[in-house]
């Protein structure tokens, strides 16, 4: 007995997986993927592992990886059923991270957990994996699509990514790096990120997403949708003036910036000096939330922070027209490892 290409099984499908349905969303995601094909790429989509050459030229390469997920904000991506960005999350979350080691992301992988295949809809999710990878300049070069069925409601989904990254050995970037008087340069935000949602949707629970927001000058679907920025194009060229980088998530300030310090320093931070976005003072207002504990969930419009020295920070701040700074790092005076004044 030959068995055709494609052959799809009926008792399968009829428990809720459609075989056919995962071949017709490789086949439409294929012209994605290749947008973000680059130097190194060793396989095609559709194997069993996904390859990448490293850079003969390193001399000690050290790969960093990273993984993470966009959370509950694909809640709001089910609500106003749209898809197309929530990828560019995906992979934001996880380059920003391997950013903050100074190393540049080569390929990523995605993981899609679906209730329902729907070719289309899987397609369009990955549209926005591309797009991730073609803003960091890494390529993706695998990944895989299960349904799930009874596990999953039909019209949900979960994505997960992975990144993996290069850095030559003496030029990772440590808290070790870091003394007294180096500045803090804040990067601005996109918004809200992907951190944070579960409380972004408690407060925001009686509101309509499709609702005009005057003082965001959209709706609030549209703000809250709005992809997780991705710093890696404008940083990696900056790398060598860096000493240490801290990627704003979950957390917010309070556990995100301590980790690129070194115990005995500090971190501190003029709050005057932030550029917080309206959807800030929008959720603090309508969760009634005392301003401090903002700062432990949310990046308050700072979705990224470098630590430069003195001599270094001027160029810094040159090259990133949209960068500014909003602190110093002194001799830690308490137990905390980051002042807000």
């Amino acid at each position: 007995m030959s068995l055709e290409k494609n052959t799809t099984s009926k008792i399968y499908k009829e428990s809720g997986v459609d075989v056919q349905a995962g071949y017709d969303a490789v086949n439409l995601m294929k012209k994605h993927v290749a947008r973000t094909k680059i130097p190194g790429v060793f396989s095609d989509l559709g194997g069993f592992g996904g390859m990448f050459a490293l850079d003969e030229n390193l001399k000690q390469p050290i790969l960093v990886s990273g993984t993470d997920g966009v959370g509950t904000k694909l809640k709001i991506a089910f609500a106003l059923n749209k898809h197309d960005t929530i990828g560019i999350d995906c992979v934001a979350m996880c380059v920003n991270d391997v950013l903050c080691c100074g190393a540049r992301p080569l390929f990523f992988l995605d993981y899609i957990a679906v209730g329902k295949n729907f070719p289309e809809r899987v397609a369009e999710i990955v549209s926005g994996v591309a797009e991730g990878c073609v803003q960091s300049n890494c390529a993706l070069i695998g990944g895989e699509t299960a349904e799930m069925p009874g596990f999953y409601p039909e019209n949900e989904y979960d994505i997960a990514g992975f990144c993996v990254g290069v850095v030559e050995r003496e030029k990772i970037l440590r808290p070790q790096n870091v003394k007294p008087g180096d500045l803090i340069i804040a990067l601005p935000s996109s918004g809200v990120h992907s951190n944070g949602f579960s409380l972004v949707r408690k407060i925001f629970a009686d509101y309509k997403f499709d609702s005009y927001i005057e003082d965001l000058g959209k709706t609030l679907g549209e703000e809250l949708l709005t992809p997780t920025k991705i710093y890696v194009r404008e940083v990696l060229p900056l790398i060598s003036k860096i000493k240490a980088i801290a990627h704003i998530t979950g957390g917010g300030f309070y556990e995100n910036i301590p980790r690129a310090i070194p115990e005995g320093l500090a971190a501190r931070i003029e709050l005057a000096k932030i550029k917080t976005p309206p959807v800030f003072e929008l959720l603090m207002k309508a969760g009634k939330v005392e301003r401090d504990e903002m700062y432990h969930v949310f990046n308050m419009g700072v979705g990224m922070i470098l630590i430069a020295s003195q001599e270094d920070a001027p160029e810094i701040l040159k090259s990133i027209s949209s960068s500014y700074l909003i602190g110093e790092i002194s001799k830690r005076e308490d137990e905390g490892g980051i002042k807000l004044c």
